[in-house]
């Protein structure tokens, strides 16, 4: 199903705008001030956002310039600024469609599902990755272990399919952080270890006892197939 963020200060509005995408078939959640809409994109990955200019904490054009530094989601702006040299300004900064208040809920539906169209996907053009028993489908985002699926998280997938990626390499935790959250590395942040610690749970292992994502001192993280001729 369709993830879409609508980030909204207005309640009656962000509501109005829920309800029109929930009965459109689409899955729609919420942010109700321009940060914690950047922070829904990193740590859920939408597949579109509808971006509101008038936010409280930092101008709508502010925020579609930092989400277009970290992110390629469609965002489609929905606003009462009808000047035509707004809308050019708000296109030329990275928006995919301009939309102006008030209009019909069906008319947002089908806004959604043309950004979509010209969106391209390039995870349904990669084949699954295959490290041992572990299957990862990029397009489908579903992980298969030893047969069985594995359930997780938007960001526990994101983590482990680029482990995958570079299977049999370490990958240092600034790089981790830096590629799949999109963000500085500082030694304090315990994110990458904290997301590790759920994912080798969901996997079946643990730090001390690992089948899959084996930590090297010092250096990262490095996932491999589990070595099925070593002792027990």
């Amino acid at each position: 199903m369709t993830a879409v963020l609508v980030v909204e200060d207005d309640a009656l509005v962000r509501s109005a705008l829920l309800r029109a995408l929930t009965d459109d078939g689409f899955a729609a959640s919420s942010a109700a001030t321009g940060l914690a809409g950047l922070q829904a994109v990193i740590d859920h990955r939408p597949d579109v956002v509808i971006l509101d200019l008038g936010l409280p904490d930092i101008d709508g054009v502010d925020l579609l310039k930092m989400l277009r530094a970290i992110s390629r989601v469609p965002v489609i702006v929905v606003t009462a600024r009808d000047a035509e040299g707004e809308i050019v300004s708000v296109l030329d900064a990275g928006a995919d469609d301009y939309l102006v208040k008030p209009f019909g809920g069906s008319q947002l539906g089908a806004r959604v599902r043309a950004v979509l169209r010209r969106t391209p996907d390039p995870a349904r053009r990669r084949p699954p990755v295959v490290v041992g028993d572990l299957v990862l489908d990029p397009a489908a985002r579903t992980v298969r272990l030893d047969g069985a699926p594995v359930e997780l998280s938007p960001l526990e997938f994101d983590l482990l399919h680029y482990l995958a990626q570079r299977s049999g390499e370490v990958v240092s935790r600034r790089e981790l952080l830096a590629e799949v959250w999109h963000l500085p590395y500082s030694h304090a942040d315990k994110t990458v270890d904290v997301h590790l610690s759920w994912l080798r749970r969901k996997l079946g292992e643990s730090a001390a006892a690992p089948r899959y994502i084996v930590t090297v001192r010092g250096v990262g993280i490095r996932l491999s197939a589990p070595d099925v001729t070593a002792p027990p």
